[in-house]
């Protein structure tokens, strides 16, 4: 099954996935930015993509998952606003552009994943005096796929910055492990998960 199928699987398997809500760091992070050009990397149903356009965003939105995007599009026109969304394979079809906040919010896979090169090129795809804000989580919680041999593997915020190799054109604005409740069918988990949070200097 290829990454496309097993995303397109996994969104089939009920009519909503995610909240709706925007990702809780995201809203944190970058609620006092000022609007620009914002790039929403694995946006699944668009939650943070349309929380970003509310605000005054000009964005840019990428999922390999057709189903997650004809719905992501369904919850932007209901909520009157416009999104660019794209469909992409990350690893071999990155969007194009220079952006001021190029977000990767829980961009992991279970399976075989370079993460680190979709990582790289977000990078590279921040404009001067932009954001590139990425979080993640350290362990796996409740979510389990048998169907695949590998869970993936879930680095801290020090190998994160470490591996995308940036130069001293870059300062880390932030770089945290923390707690949070993650709930699941009414079920609440504690989750580890992990920020960085990182500009291009002008």
């Amino acid at each position: 099954m290829s990454d496309e199928q097993a995303w397109d699987t996994r969104y089939s398997e009920k009519a909503r996935i995610w909240s709706g809500n925007p990702n809780v760091v995201l809203a944190r992070e970058a609620g006092d930015l000022p609007p620009g050009r914002a790039l929403d990397l694995g946006c699944g149903e668009g939650g943070d993509a349309i929380w970003l356009a509310r605000r005054g965003w000009q964005v840019t939105a990428a999922d390999i998952s057709g189903v997650a995007l004809a719905r992501a599009q369904q919850h932007a026109d209901d909520a009157g606003v416009t999104v660019d969304w794209q469909k992409r394979d990350l690893l071999t079809d990155f969007p194009e552009g220079r952006y001021d906040l190029v977000s990767a919010q829980f961009l992991h896979f279970w399976g075989e994943f370079d993460r680190e090169s979709i990582l790289r090129k977000a990078a590279a795809a921040v404009a001067p005096g932009g954001i590139l804000l990425i979080e993640g989580h350290l362990d796996t919680g409740p979510v389990h796929r048998p169907e695949h041999e590998n869970a993936p593997e879930l680095p801290g915020p020090d190998e994160v910055i470490e591996r995308l190799h940036l130069d001293e054109g870059w300062e880390v604005l932030l770089a945290e492990v923390h707690p949070r409740e993650h709930v699941i069918d009414g079920v609440t988990h504690q989750r580890t998960d992990n920020t960085v949070k990182v500009r291009r200097r002008a």
